[in-house]
């Protein structure tokens, strides 16, 4: 009980907790320290005390008062002393939410955690860390780098922050051409990290979806008629608007073809398709994103998987591959040109992309599905072995298990839906 409560309050408030710490005392460095060490001490104290009546003024609280112990121990206190002599500064664990707590300081967050004064391979990395509190050891599997070495990352970057100056706030407009490309990656990423890109034992970890969803909404909203984020939040709200078919009760991914349209949340595609009918073919990371959207579309709007139109969605991947060049959305097109032409037209399209994606187990895992769609029922089983030998443990190696099993019952095969487990 007392986990989940706490997970409850990391995923919703970890971001407006440390935004308005960070807008108080201008330190991100010591803030997110002190936030993570509240966060701790609530694990430790809350099974034996109990869950406090306000969980994030709790956590609020003891984390302000960490990093005012920080700023005393730094011999900074004159500097400060406004904010370290005023008691009333400090808000009780229990009380009311401290003033200004109603407002979102999380958009500031990502502009400064995206400012080209840092690294630009880190900025993603540390606008999960700052305004999703997504943990190191997921950002370091999206990153495919040791989770050691991601944490030095990131302890670097925090130290820049602190030494450089960098300002907590929405830049000049005149800086906007600049910073939106990557405002709307780290978002994305972040949006990919809660859907377990990587296994593990969550297929879809909603809240933390939910957030990166409202984020990008927040920014295109706060400042509209970017086309970079108007794409980015059609392309997460049409994604995320299937959630609740993803996973069956026993916590397992379902697959396209499987899932029950009648959960998809019509209001949210409603919402989605409203921001990307208002886009024009463009240029670079807007075009990217709209692009995949438009994938997005097509599955949202198509009645049942028999009525997908698969032949504009290989299209669309085209247009896509053209423009990235990954091998990922050369995968993906492998998948739609199989519905739509057959599986051997599909299996001669993932021929490139298993040319440079080695070992990948879903190159491995798409092949299967066409083979046995193609009624090759040896071979399918075979490419469903090497799947299953280079998938790491979680949910995804079971799913592959049970399409395994599953193999001489069931000739058909269902397709990726676009989603972001399956993208670079």
């Amino acid at each position: 009980m007392t986990g989940g409560v706490l997970d409850e309050v990391w995923r919703s408030h970890w971001g407006r907790l440390l935004g308005h710490l960070v807008h108080r005392f201008g330190r991100p460095d010591l803030v997110e320290d002190a936030l993570a060490d509240a966060f701790a001490e609530a694990a430790s104290r809350w099974p034996a005390e109990g869950v406090p009546d306000n969980p994030a003024g709790w956590v609020h609280a003891v984390a302000h008062r960490r990093v005012v112990d920080a700023l005393r121990r730094e011999g900074t206190a004159r500097a400060k002393a406004h904010l370290l002599v005023d008691e009333d500064a400090v808000p009780p664990a229990d009380g009311p939410e401290p003033p200004g707590a109603d407002t979102d300081d999380r958009l500031a967050l990502l502009f400064m955690v995206t400012h080209p004064a840092l690294a630009e391979e880190v900025r993603p990395a540390l606008a999960l860390r700052f305004v999703l509190g997504v943990p190191t050891a997921d950002i370091a599997r999206l990153f495919l780098v040791p989770q050691a070495t991601m944490a030095a990352r990131l302890t670097r970057a925090k130290r820049r922050l602190a030494t450089a100056g960098i300002p907590f706030a929405v830049p000049d407009p005149a800086e906007w051409p600049d910073r939106l490309d990557d405002v709307a990656r780290a978002v994305y990423l972040a949006f990919t990290a809660a859907y377990a890109p990587a296994g593990g034992e969550d297929v879809v970890r909603v809240s933390e979806a939910g957030e990166a969803v409202r984020l990008a909404g927040l920014a295109a909203d706060l400042l509209p008629g970017q086309p970079v984020l108007e794409a980015l939040a059609a392309l997460l709200t049409l994604q995320h608007a299937r959630r609740d078919s993803r996973v069956t009760p026993g916590g397992h991914p379902v697959r396209l073809a499987d899932q029950d349209r009648s959960r998809w949340r019509r209001e949210e595609i409603d919402a989605g398709l409203h921001r990307l009918t208002a886009l024009t073919p463009t240029a670079g990371l807007a075009e990217e994103l709209r692009l995949q959207a438009l994938v997005a579309a097509f599955h949202d709007t198509a009645a049942t998987h028999s009525d997908t139109d698969w032949a504009a969605i290989a299209r669309t991947y085209a247009r896509l591959e053209a423009l990235t060049g990954s091998p990922v959305v050369r995968l993906n097109r492998a998948v739609a040109v199989g519905e739509a032409s057959g599986p051997m037209a599909g299996l001669a399209v993932l021929r490139a992309a298993a040319d440079r994606l080695p070992g990948h187990h879903r190159v491995a895992l798409v092949r299967a599905e066409l083979l046995r769609r193609d009624g090759r029922q040896a071979l399918a089983a075979v490419a469903y072995d090497d799947a299953l030998a280079a998938c790491p443990a979680g949910v995804e190696r079971q799913h592959l298990l049970e399409r395994r099993a599953s193999l001489a019952a069931d000739g058909s095969a269902g397709a990726d839906d676009g989603g972001p487990r399956s993208r670079a």
